[in-house]
């Protein structure tokens, strides 16, 4: 029924944002709310999606229409509802997610909470061969040669450490979990979304 909604993020939670549009306030339920905190009182798209069942209305949104195509592919599959979609995009990197698909990486695929050997398998048969059409300009390096460096990589890490900065962490509990975001090839909200993942082990 919505496409996206443009307004003003209004609250951030662990969970979801509020989105103030014209007075009234969305509730969206996104995989990484915090992606957003850089964005909190500024004018924002949010890519959207309803989510309809006898005892269930709710609003899923998403920064970008890649992230919402993605989300909906998930979905279409056996065995994994709209908790378990958003957990695949908040615990690991999409583009991750596509190459173990593309890869038969069921093993890479039940690392995901509520995604066992059976659900992974059912994600490659599904999925394998039909995500490159949903997304292709969100990953073009997918399938690039892996021993290229990525000159930006540090930079976006430095990005991250600021946001996650931002978010209420100390210089102490950042520095624990530098080294081990070192050791990763990712864009700057993954990057935030590991070190999430980390200061959670580490809380």
């Amino acid at each position: 029924m919505y496409e996206y909604i443009k307004g003003q993020i209004a609250q951030i939670s662990t969970e979801y944002v509020v989105v103030d549009h014209q007075g009234i306030g969305y509730q969206l339920f996104m995989p990484n709310p915090f992606v957003m905190s850089s964005k909190q009182g500024e004018l924002v798209t949010i890519y959207t999606y309803q989510y309809v069942r006898e005892d269930q209305l709710t609003l899923f949104g998403f920064p970008t229409m890649e992230e919402k195509l993605l989300f909906m592919k998930l979905l279409s599959v056996s065995g994994i509802g709209p908790k378990g979609a958003l957990a695949i995009l908040a615990a690991g990197a999409p583009e991750q997610v596509i190459q173990a698909i593309e890869n038969e990486n069921d093993t890479f695929l039940t690392k995901f909470p509520g995604v066992g050997k059976k659900t992974a398998r059912q994600m490659i048969l599904d999925l394998k061969g039909k995500l490159q059409d949903v997304v292709p300009d969100y990953f073009p390096n997918l399938f690039a040669d892996p021993n290229k460096a990525n000159l930006s990589e540090w930079h976006e890490m430095e990005e991250a450490l600021l946001a996650l900065k931002a978010l209420g962490y100390s210089e102490r509990e950042l520095k624990k979990i530098e080294p081990v975001l070192k050791k990763e090839s990712l864009s700057t909200d993954e990057y935030i979304k590991k070190g999430l993942q980390l200061m959670l082990k580490l809380s």
